[in-house]
């Protein structure tokens, strides 16, 4: 049981050694790149050097088959350009067809082996949310930090496909409630949610307004992630929020251990939400919590006036909405105020403060 993770492991260290020398071959090569010894030359000599322990491992796998085609052909043109000699018009005009189809080749095989790799990380990710016990905690958080590396890489059609189809991101969804999970992977799995939000807001946004999502995340106390898909759906997601009464939830953890990440949701909620969300906020006492907070802990320092402040420069208030509610957070700072000189002194920051 013990070989075949082991020789798995090899195969994937074997094409990420191949796949660096293929990229470097078809974004940074010259005609001349091959005459002296350059990168290029070492990429050439690092693929011939792997090309026999190469085929001896593709053979176990038919998936790899073609992958091996590919570079049995490369090692072709590759002998090829090492017998063009001298530099005259026809051989540098030979010389630069063969690094053509090198390019070509290597090209190809960048994208097979990444086809490849691709098809393990999310086979690896599916296998670990399926069967998510805790004895195997460390292997699944594995699983969805390798996933989300491969998703900052920006957009790649062929990898959302294999997305897609493997059901991902109802797995995910369905971990945030599986009550055997534990919390780390389910920070884990919110954090990948919001990371293919990120990689295609197109296909991803509707996923998540349309499911449980936003609920679980505020039902573990999961805010840094809820803050981050407020900033990337912006008003769609602030609406969803109002329109499923989750906004006391959210104020709700500003007296709690992540205070911090709830008033960071406040902040982006103060930003983009349009009146009837900052008149729910204000109506749920948020003004005055915050007045409470800032008194007795430093980590929200200034935190009216930085919520006043967002919402007169966000968003998703007109101007005469914005005048509205800077003077009714005035008025509430005065009535929650223990001095006068708390009073003068708040209510000073919000009408002359910088902005956040």
């Amino acid at each position: 049981m013990d070989d075949a993770p082991t020789s798995k492991q090899r195969l994937l260290t074997l094409l990420n050694a191949l796949q660096q020398p293929a990229k470097h071959l078809h974004t940074a090569t010259t005609p001349f790149s091959f005459l002296f010894k350059t990168q290029s030359h070492a990429a050439l000599d690092t693929l011939l050097d792997l090309e026999i322990k190469a085929h001896a491992a593709f053979s176990a796998d038919p998936c790899l088959h073609t992958l091996s085609l590919t570079l049995s052909s490369l090692r072709t043109q590759i002998e090829n350009l090492r017998n063009l000699q001298g530099c005259s018009p026809s051989s540098l005009l030979s010389r630069h067809l063969t690094l053509r189809k090198i390019s070509n080749l290597a090209r190809a095989l960048d994208a097979q082996i990444q086809s490849y790799l691709d098809r393990v990380t999310v086979g690896d990710l599916v296998h670990a949310l399926q069967e998510p016990s805790l004895g195997e905690e460390q292997e699944h958080v594995n699983a969805l930090v390798e996933f989300r590396e491969r998703l900052s890489r920006g957009f790649d059609l062929g990898f959302q496909d294999l997305v897609l189809r493997a059901k991902v991101f109802t797995l995910l969804e369905s971990l945030l409630f599986r009550s055997s999970t534990s919390l780390r992977v389910k920070e884990e799995a919110a954090k990948t949610i919001a990371a293919l939000v990120k990689f295609n807001k197109n296909v991803f946004v509707g996923l998540v307004l349309m499911g449980p999502t936003v609920k679980a995340l505020i039902a573990m106390g999961s805010l840094g992630v809820l803050a981050e898909l407020i900033r990337l759906i912006r008003s769609p997601l602030v609406d969803e929020i109002l329109c499923a009464g989750e906004i006391p939830g959210i104020l709700g953890y500003l007296r709690s251990g992540i205070g911090v990440a709830a008033l960071e949701c406040v902040m982006e909620l103060g930003y983009i939400g349009r009146r009837e969300v900052v008149e729910a906020m204000l109506e749920w006492g948020l003004v005055e919590s915050l007045m409470e907070l800032q008194r007795c802990d430093g980590h929200f320092e200034g935190c009216v006036s930085r919520f006043a402040i967002q919402v007169e420069v966000g968003e998703g208030l007109s101007g005469e909405e914005k005048r509205e509610f800077k003077l009714h957070i005035l008025t509430i700072v005065k009535q929650a105020s223990l001095s006068l000189a708390e009073a003068a002194s708040v209510s000073a920051d919000i009408l002359w403060g910088s902005s956040p």
